[in-house]
C-alpha cells in the first residue's frame, strides 16, 4: 500500500551547499564506510514479503569496500544522465569518512558512516546560471550497504525523517520546508523500477539564492544498494524543470545498477 505524507512546515531562510542529508538530503554525502566484509549472501536475497525485481548473480553483489565502490563507480551519475547543459560542480566529488545525520534539532551534520554501509558516494552538479534564471544544483548519490535489510533500513529511516522533520537546515544558509513526501514499492501504481521508491518536494532557502525555490528529491532502493538525486532550484527555474533533472538521472542509474548485478544470460 503507498504511504503518502502530507507534511507542511514553516518556511524558514538561507542556505547553500554540497551536502544535504538523507531525505531532504542531497546526499549521503561522503562516503566510503569501513568495516570487515559481510559473507552474508542472505541478507541480499529478496525476502518473501518483498518483490522480487530481477535475479541477481550473487557474485555480483558486493561484500567488501573495494568492491562497494567499483559497483559506484559504473552506477552512479554523470553530468549526461541528466541530460543537456547540466555540467560538474567544484567539489564534483565527496571524499571519504563522512555520513550526513539529522540531529533531533532536524539539523543535518556529518558523521563517520555506520558500519552497515560499505560506501557511499555523492557527486555535484548544476545547470549554469544564464538570463532571468539561477543557478540550478544537483547531487547525485550511490550508497552500498552491507545487506538488502540495510538498505531498506535506510529507506525507511528516511521517510520517518520527513516525518519528524518538515523543516530541515542541510548546512548553514540552506533550508527546505513545505515538504510533501511519499513512498511506493515495486509494483505499486505503476512503480516498476525499484523495490522501493521515496520521493519529496518542497521549498529550498538559501542565503546565497534567496527563495522559496522549488526543491525535490527522489531515492530509491535495489537489493543492498540505493541510489539518490537532489535537484534545489533558483530563480525562474520551475518545479517541472526540477522533476524532470532528478527523474532522468535516477532513471539512469538505475537501469545501470540493475545491469550491474543482474545475472548474465
Amino acid at each position: 500500500m503507498a504511504l503518502t505524507l502530507l507534511l507542511t512546515a514553516c518556511t524558514g531562510a538561507t542556505g547553500d551547499a554540497e551536502s544535504d542529508g538523507a531525505s531532504g538530503t542531497e546526499n549521503r554525502d561522503a562516503p566510503q564506510g569501513s568495516g570487515p566484509s559481510s559473507g552474508a549472501d542472505s541478507g541480499n536475497a529478496p525476502s518473501a514479503d518483498a518483490p522480487n525485481r530481477i535475479d541477481p548473480d550473487p557474485a555480483r553483489l558486493p561484500k567488501t569496500r573495494a568492491a562497494a565502490l567499483d559497483l559506484i563507480g559504473r552506477v552512479i551519475a554523470g553530468p549526461d544522465s541528466f541530460g543537456p547543459g547540466v555540467v560538474a560542480r567544484t567539489p564534483y566529488e565527496s571524499g571519504p569518512a563522512t555520513w550526513p545525520v539529522l540531529g533531533a534539532d532536524c539539523v543535518w551534520r556529518q558523521q563517520p558512516p555506520g558500519g552497515q554501509v560499505l560506501a557511499t558516494v555523492t557527486r555535484s552538479f548544476e545547470v549554469p546560471a544564464e538570463a532571468g534564471k539561477g543557478p540550478l544544483r544537483l547531487a547525485a548519490v550511490v550508497t552500498v550497504h552491507r545487506t538488502r535489510q540495510d538498505a531498506a533500513r535506510e529507506m525507511a529511516e528516511s521517510i520517518e525523517e520527513s516525518m519528524r522533520c518538515p523543516t530541515q537546515q542541510l548546512r548553514e544558509g540552506e533550508r527546505i520546508g513545505s515538504l510533501v513526501a511519499g513512498a511506493l514499492l515495486g509494483g505499486e501504481a505503476n512503480q516498476t523500477n525499484s523495490e522501493d521508491l521515496l520521493s519529496e518536494t518542497g521549498e529550498y532557502r538559501s542565503a546565497e539564492l534567496g527563495g522559496p525555490h522549488p526543491y525535490a528529491w527522489q531515492q530509491a532502493q535495489i537489493l543492498q544498494a540505493t541510489v539518490a538525486v537532489t535537484g534545489k532550484g533558483a530563480k525562474g527555474r520551475t518545479a517541472r524543470e526540477v522533476d524532470a533533472l532528478i527523474t532522468e538521472a535516477q532513471a539512469a542509474m538505475l537501469v545501470r545498477l540493475e545491469d550491474a548485478v543482474e545475472k548474465q544470460s
